[in-house]
Parts: C-alpha cells; structure tokens; sequence
C-alpha cells in the first residue's frame, strides 16, 4: 500500500474490524454496481477502493466469492424488504400483487446498477455459482403467492369452469414465474435503452399485470399509482 492510501484510511482502533469489513461490503457493492465489466473485480480493486492492502481482507473474507455472495445476500434482502414494506397495508389480494411488483420494477429502474449486480449474470460460477442466488428465492416466492392470491379473489373466478379444478402448486409457481419473467424484461429493456420514448412506467406495469390476472387495466392503474413507491 502507498503512503498516499495509508493516509487516506487510518486503520480502525481495536475491536472495530467490523467497521472494515462494513467498508469492504460497501466497496464492493459499488464497484459491481459501476464498473462497465463487473466480472473483472479482484480483490485489489476492492483493497484500493477503501485504501487498505489486500491482505487486510482476508481477515474478514476468504476469497473474492465469498465477498461478492456477502453482497448478492444483501442486495436480495434488501429487495426483497422494499417489496413487503410496499405491501404492508394492501387492502386485498389484488393490491398486494400490484404494490409488490410496482415496487420491484421501481426498484430495478431506479437503481440499475444494483439491479445488475442481482440479474445481470456475467459473473463466472466459479466466483458466483448458481445457489449464491438462493436469497432470491423469497422474491419468486412473494409473487407467486401474490399472484394464486389475486386469481383466486377474481370476481366470478370460482364459477367459471375452467376453474372448478383448483389450480395446484406447479402451475401456481409456473404462472409467477412467467410473471416475474415479464417484469424482469420490462426492467432489464428500459434500463439498456432508457432513451427510447417509453410508454409510462405504471401503465406498463398495469398491462403487464392484466395480462397475469384478467383484471382491468384501470382498476390495476389506480393501485399501482397509489402504492407506497420504494426509496
């Protein structure tokens, strides 16, 4: 380390290593939040960004992996909180799955690199294997709930014959997963081509979600503008 880095960090008194390992986190959710190829981040990169030697890191992490999965488990929860927090209070099933899913696509747009870091693959799976990504099985599981919920509370939906035999658990997660791949591509296409003239976000958003329910496009318009926006 040079001494123009030893000066730009003092190194923390004792008994505050959690102080650097908050500091590690932080650089390295940013760095994979801005950097145009996240999957060429080192470790020095991360040491560089908080100003301390490399070797300073493995007091707290192993490896590389083991620092870039500490920040996929955040940013899910941190996700995966925005949406129930959007949520709490919704009056009825339909709300429910408007309020999270208006959050989601919010979230993603207005926060794309960290929407990147979670979705945008590139990363090799030696460094991020497939189950780094459980923590975001909650996400799925929110929508696929939400979404059996609003079916089910459809006017009429009991009546109809095609529905006198309840759906069961597969095409419940089938059905949210199509949903979530929906709202994952309305992110993914406004974040890599912000300069299009794009429809408005909510009424996107409110097609999208008529198109899963059955529900008119107003009623989910009206909701989808009155649910709590994330920060």
């Amino acid at each position: 380390m040079s001494s123009k880095e030893a000066a730009r960090r003092r190194r923390n008194p004792r008994g505050q290593g959690q102080a650097l390992k908050a500091e590690l986190v932080e650089a390295a959710a940013r760095l994979l939040a801005t950097l145009e190829r996240p999957e060429t981040l080192t470790l020095r990169q991360v040491a560089r960004e908080v100003g301390v030697a490399p070797a300073s890191i493995y007091g707290h992490f192993p490896d590389l992996g083991a620092l870039v999965q500490h920040v996929l488990r955040l940013r899910y929860d941190e996700l995966a909180a925005v949406m129930r927090t959007a949520a709490d209070g919704a009056e009825g099933p339909l709300a429910d799955l408007v309020a999270r899913c208006a959050a989601y696509v919010h979230w993603g747009v207005d926060h794309p690199g960290q929407y990147r870091t979670l979705f945008g693959g590139g990363m090799p799976a030696e460094l991020v294997p497939t189950n780094a990504h459980g923590a975001g099985e909650e996400l799925l599981g929110s929508v696929v709930a939400s979404l059996a919920g609003a079916r089910q509370d459809q006017p009429g939906h009991q009546d109809r014959p095609e529905h006198q035999d309840r759906r069961g658990p597969e095409q419940d997660w089938q059905a949210g997963l199509l949903l979530w791949t929906a709202l994952h591509g309305l992110v993914a296409l406004y974040n890599a081509h912000g300069n299009m003239p794009w429809p408005d976000l909510t009424d996107l958003l409110a097609q999208t979600l008529a198109l899963h329910t059955g529900r008119p496009v107003d009623e989910i318009v009206e909701l989808a503008r009155t649910a709590n926006r994330p920060t």
